[in-house]
C-alpha cells in the first residue's frame, strides 16, 4: 500500500472513531433498567458519555432523565420515519446504538445527528414547563399584549433553556479539540439543523375566557410543536440533503456544495460528505443489515414496494393467520366486548 493509502485510510478510521464517539450517548436510551438518574456516581457508569458529558450530568443531575428521554424519542422518530426504507433506523445493544452507519458521513447519519440534537432539546423544554426542573421553568420574557391583541398568559415553553443545553451537551465532542475537521463541522451543522426545526415550527395555543365561552378575552402562550411535527420536517430536509466539501474560506473552514451549480444551503437544511450505500445486502464492515427477510408491499410502486425494497431480488408470498378484535359491542354500563377472529392475509418478504 502507498505512503498516501495508508495516510488516507488512517484519516478515514481516525473520522470513523471521532464521528462514533459523538454520537454514543445515544445509548442512554438504551438504559431502560436503571432508575431515575440522581447520584454523581450514576454518571461515571453511563456507557456511551465522554468525559466532558459526565462533567455535565453530574452538574445537571435533574435534567439527565429528559436527556434520557430524549435519546428514546429521537429513536423512535427515526425509526417511525425511515419504516419503509432500507436502511430503517435499527439499533443494536452496543456502541455506537445506530451502528456504524453513522461513523460515515452519509446523509443517514446527518438525520441521525439532527433528530438526536432536536429530541433533547425538545424533551428538555418539555420538563421545564411541567415543572420538573428547579433550573428552568415557563419562558417569562413572552408576556403582554401582542400586535394580534391577545394577551400573552400561560406557561410558554422555554425552548431557549431547552435549545442551550442541547447545545451544551450534544455538541461537546465536536467542539472539542479537532472541531474543524470536514466531519465535526458536518454533525455540528446537521446539530442545530435538528434544533431549527423546532423553533421555526413553535405554535401558538390560545384559551378563550369570557361568558358562555364568548372569547371576551383570549390568553395566548408559546409551544413546541409534537415531535412527530419535528420529524416529518427533519424527514423532508433529509430527501433534499446538499452533499457538502470542505473549503477554505478565509482563515476558516466551511462546508460548501460538492456541485457549485446548487445554491448554498442553509442553517436548515442537512448537510453531508459522502453518498449512501444502497443498504441492499448485509455488510458487517460498513454496519449495513440489509433489506432480506424485510416485510414489503406487493402493490407498491414506492420505496416500501417489494421491487424496491428487496432490491430486484424478489421475494416469498406466504399466507398467516392474522389475530384481530371483531364485533365489538358496547355494553351498559360501561365497557366494550370485542370477539377474536382470525383472518388470513399474504405476507411478502423480501428474499
Amino acid at each position: 500500500m502507498s505512503p498516501r493509502s495508508c495516510l488516507r485510510s488512517l484519516r478515514l478510521l481516525v473520522f470513523a472513531v471521532f464521528s462514533a464517539a459523538a454520537s454514543n450517548w445515544l445509548y442512554l436510551a438504551k438504559l431502560s433498567s436503571v432508575g431515575s438518574i440522581s447520584e454523581e456516581e450514576t454518571c461515571e457508569k453511563l456507557k456511551g458519555l465522554i468525559q466532558r458529558q459526565v462533567q455535565m450530568c453530574k452538574r445537571n443531575l435533574e435534567v439527565m432523565d429528559s436527556v434520557r428521554r430524549g435519546a428514546q424519542l429521537a429513536i423512535e422518530e427515526c425509526q417511525y420515519q425511515f419504516r419503509n426504507r432500507r436502511w430503517n433506523c435499527s439499533t443494536l445493544d452496543s456502541l455506537p446504538v445506530f451502528g456504524k452507519v453513522v461513523t460515515q458521513g452519509t446523509r443517514e447519519a446527518a438525520f441521525v445527528y439532527a433528530i438526536s440534537s432536536a429530541g433533547v432539546a425538545f424533551a428538555v423544554t418539555r420538563a421545564c414547563s411541567s415543572g420538573e426542573l428547579e433550573k428552568c421553568g415557563c419562558d417569562r420574557t413572552v408576556h403582554g399584549v401582542s400586535p394580534q391583541g391577545f394577551q400573552w398568559s400561560g406557561c410558554s415553553d422555554n425552548i431557549a433553556y431547552g435549545v442551550a443545553f442541547s447545545q451544551s451537551f450534544v455538541d461537546v465532542r465536536e467542539r472539542s479539540k479537532g472541531a474543524s475537521s470536514s466531519r465535526a463541522l458536518m454533525n455540528l451543522h446537521n446539530n442545530e439543523a435538528g434544533r431549527k426545526a423546532i423553533l421555526t415550527h413553535m405554535r401558538v395555543e390560545c384559551k378563550c375566557h369570557g361568558v358562555s365561552g364568548s372569547c371576551e378575552v383570549k390568553t395566548c402562550w408559546r409551544a413546541v410543536p409534537p415531535f412527530r411535527q419535528v420529524g416529518h420536517a427533519l424527514k423532508e430536509k433529509f430527501d433534499g440533503a446538499t452533499e457538502v466539501e470542505p473549503r477554505r474560506v478565509g482563515s476558516s473552514r466551511a462546508l460548501v456544495p460538492r456541485n457549485a451549480q446548487f445554491k448554498p444551503h442553509t442553517d436548515e437544511d442537512l448537510v453531508y460528505l459522502e453518498p449512501s450505500p444502497d443498504f441492499c445486502e448485509q455488510d458487517v464492515r460498513s454496519g449495513v443489515l440489509g433489506t432480506r427477510g424485510r416485510t414489503c408491499n406487493k402493490t407498491s410502486k414506492a420505496i416500501d414496494g417489494c421491487e424496491l425494497l428487496c432490491c430486484g431480488r424478489g421475494f416469498h408470498t406466504a399466507q398467516v393467520e392474522l389475530a384481530e378484535r371483531c364485533s365489538c359491542k358496547f355494553h351498559w354500563c360501561c365497557f366494550v366486548k370485542c370477539r377474536q377472529c382470525q383472518r388470513l392475509v399474504e405476507l411478502h418478504t423480501c428474499r
